[in-house]
């Protein structure tokens, strides 16, 4: 947690950040040897010590800001992959004086998402958001599927289409203004759910992908993981009331799980960014 006290108004950044790094280590494996092992404590120290001397700022800066510390900065260190997540916190707006300067309040389940791979002069950044939950009471349909053995769901023209959102896309490069970025490409993935009159979550995710890359030329491709959270009309009839699409229940399960990426014909290929990233494999 990271608080800019430079004016009275405070701001506070709250990041997670796993740190990992490549190199030739295998002799603390065979024999203990450890002269090459930048120990996790240490590693939990620099966090700290690059928070106080440079603040925190973005995901994407704070971690490419630790690889390149480790990459640069030891011989035997000949890459990093730095994993940062970041929780949102909003101004808690008093009744008696507006907007408070230092009491916040958690901005539900939503977390950003950065991981920074670092392999020598080489670098790729993958940043996204999860937990964005969104929901649209119509304008969502789902028919037109095989009716085969054992099929029970009936067909609709007009249901509740909900998920919760989890993108992470690719950077071309590291010239970028990461807030003004981030901020753009989760604008276009809120307008393309809700304008875009649906079929299928299928293509919903589609249309938020093939949105994103079009409006923003510094992302090579995005991945998405959507289930769809089911909500089915409430069967009123033997109360004999009606039931006009106002009544559902919410099912948590079972889900379809829903994932695709959309990739641009030209993206510069990166091998091995995407290993460990949950999900997203």
């Amino acid at each position: 947690m990271h608080v800019d006290r430079s004016t009275p108004v405070h701001r506070i950044t709250d990041v997670t950040v796993t740190s990992q790094l490549i190199g030739d280590f295998a002799d603390t494996f065979r024999t203990g040897a450890n002269d090459k092992v930048i120990a996790t404590d240490t590693q939990k120290n620099t966090v700290y010590a690059l928070a106080r001397r440079h603040g925190v700022g973005s995901p994407e800066a704070f971690g490419l800001l630790m690889a390149r510390y480790f990459v640069d900065g030891f011989d035997y260190v000949s890459g990093a992959r730095q994993e940062v997540t970041m929780d949102g916190w909003d101004r808690i707006s008093t009744t008696e004086g507006g907007p408070h300067d230092h009491a916040f309040t958690r901005s539900g389940s939503e977390v950003r998402t950065c991981v920074v791979t670092k392999h020598g002069a080489e670098e790729t950044v993958i940043s996204g958001l999860t937990g964005l939950t969104v929901l649209k009471s119509t304008g969502s349909e789902f028919h037109g599927f095989p009716d085969v053995p054992y099929t029970s769901l009936a067909e609709t023209d007009d249901r509740i289409l909900a998920t919760a959102v989890s993108a992470r896309w690719r950077y071309t490069g590291t010239d970028v203004d990461w807030d003004k970025s981030f901020t753009s490409i989760r604008q276009i993935l809120l307008d393309r759910f809700a304008l875009t009159h649906s079929l299928s979550l299928q293509q919903t995710l589609y249309a938020m992908g093939e949105a994103a890359l079009e409006t923003r030329p510094e992302v090579a491709e995005i991945r998405f993981s959507m289930p769809n959270r089911h909500h089915f009309l409430v069967d009123l009839d033997r109360w004999g009331l009606d039931n006009p699409n106002e009544v559902w229940f919410a099912a948590d399960r079972p889900y379809g799980l829903i994932e695709a990426s959309i990739v641009r014909d030209d993206a510069p290929p990166a091998p091995g960014a995407w290993e460990g990233v949950k999900g997203f494999v």
